[in-house]
């Protein structure tokens, strides 16, 4: 298969099997509007975690697994650098990580001249506890919010940010500004209904940042695509998707997940509006089959 050959392709969806440096090298410049990018975390190596209540594997896959850190360092510079040349001037990019990887992301950021405007803490209040008791309990990302370069005008939807329906964050209070702390849970079982991906993240997360920072008919673009949760908050919400994944087993998930959707909105839904109350309940009813 080519890397640019498409794998799967509806009206607004599309997903891309391959390397996403390799496939990003077929798209037109300046074409993108907003990247969502969850790159591998390299935590892969032997260790464990608790996963629920249990002790587990930390290991994820081959692509998880650090090369060492100047060769994770090198990935991350082309991998954004290949990003930023799809991004439209006044394009946008999230990058969540943990701090194995969020600051070679940002260092890379740096040398490539994207412009920084938020660093936001994804507080999550159910996180696992730390199984060795020797060290403080893990319970935060880091999400980097840039714009491709100083000059551009990127979209910020801060109406909807300050007075929409945010119910599933105990920190944000009604009618009041959006801070740079986000107290937003783990995925819920209802997400992983068709299987799960190791670093799936939560669908109100994503609504959060794509109608943050996007407009409908905007292009959102996510190069570590996984289950393609980007994907499907992306459809809900009127936008255009473009999904790149190396794994056949997520993709054949993501499209599960997505024909789920798209039957469940020709059946009863009109696009949802924020302000008319699309709470999360709700959205995890379209998403997901009202399992």
């Amino acid at each position: 298969m080519q890397e640019n050959t498409i794998y799967y392709e509806q009206n607004r969806f599309k997903l891309y099997k391959g390397d996403c440096i390799e496939v990003l090298k077929y798209m037109p410049e300046n074409s993108v509007d907003l990247i969502f990018a969850d790159p591998p975390y390299n935590l892969s190596n032997d260790g464990f975690t608790c996963h629920a209540g249990k002790r587990v594997s930390v290991n994820k896959g081959k692509w998880d697994k650090s090369r060492g850190v100047a060769e994770d360092f090198e990935f991350h510079k082309q991998w954004l650098a290949a990003c930023k040349r799809v991004l439209k001037p006044d394009g946008s990019i999230w990058i969540s990580g943990t701090y194995h990887s969020i600051y070679a992301c940002g260092f890379a950021m740096q040398l490539l001249d994207y412009h920084f405007l938020n660093d936001i803490c994804w507080f999550k209040p159910n996180a696992p506890p730390n199984l060795s008791c020797r060290f403080f309990t893990a319970s935060h990302e880091t999400l980097i919010w840039a714009r491709k370069s100083r000059k551009g005008r990127h979209t910020f939807n801060y109406e909807m940010m300050k007075n929409g329906l945010w119910k599933e964050d105990i920190l944000k209070k009604p009618g009041n500004q959006m801070r740079s702390v986000w107290a937003i849970g783990t995925p819920k079982r209802v997400e992983k209904v068709f299987g799960k991906h190791p670093t799936q993240k939560l669908e109100s997360l994503l609504k959060r940042i794509i109608v943050a920072s996007s407009n409908k008919g905007d292009l959102v673009l996510d190069p570590f695509s996984g289950s393609n949760t980007t994907g499907l908050i992306s459809y809900l919400y009127g936008r255009n998707y473009i999904g790149i994944e190396t794994e056949k087993e997520y993709l054949d998930l993501s499209i599960k997940r997505f024909e789920t959707l798209k039957n469940n909105l020709q059946k009863k839904y009109t696009q949802p509006s924020l302000f008319e109350g699309v709470c999360e309940s709700e959205s995890e009813y379209i998403i997901n089959g009202g399992l």
